[in-house]
């Protein structure tokens, strides 16, 4: 196969491309996977302290919820790892980027969800729902100007 240029001024094949691409999602991927890890594992061990006895019902489930998600979005980041597993060797690299890299955007999603919801409930319990809902709504424009805007504005220059 010969290296024909992709309009980013690389001279590298469809593989090389694929192989590169591959390399790239998965740093990205490491570091996703160990901040999804430490919020999961940080979600874990509030039922085990004292105070957690004392939240409303309504805490309770904002808590379950935010489980539920942290354990979605780190199986999310980690499922490239199990496809590439399964399709390792067989030649399908371009399909695998493609799959890791919607796994990895859902589970980009499903982190935000649950960076947005740790802030709401922690300030919940700690401030009161009013500062919650102030914190969870930065928390909000916060993520959306650093993983949407600016990459966007990035790509454009």
């Amino acid at each position: 196969m010969t290296a024909e240029p992709h309009g980013d001024g690389r001279d590298e094949s469809a593989s090389e491309r694929a192989d590169r691409n591959w390399d790239e999602l998965m740093q990205e991927l490491r570091v996703t996977q160990t901040g999804a890890q430490i919020l999961t594992g940080f979600l874990l061990t509030l039922p085990f302290q004292q105070r957690f006895a004392d939240l409303r019902p309504d805490q309770v489930a904002i808590y379950l919820v935010l489980v539920a998600l942290a354990l979605a979005a780190t199986a999310l980041v980690v499922a490239p790892v199990s496809l590439h597993r399964v399709l390792f060797r067989r030649r399908r690299k371009p399909e695998l980027v493609s799959a890791a890299n919607r796994l990895a955007q859902v589970g980009l999603l499903t982190l935000a969800l649950v960076i947005t919801g740790t802030a709401l409930f922690v300030f919940d319990v700690v401030a009161g729902r009013t500062t919650a809902l102030i914190a969870a709504g930065l928390a909000v424009v916060v993520l959306l100007g650093l993983w949407v805007l600016l990459p966007r504005r990035l790509g454009r220059t």
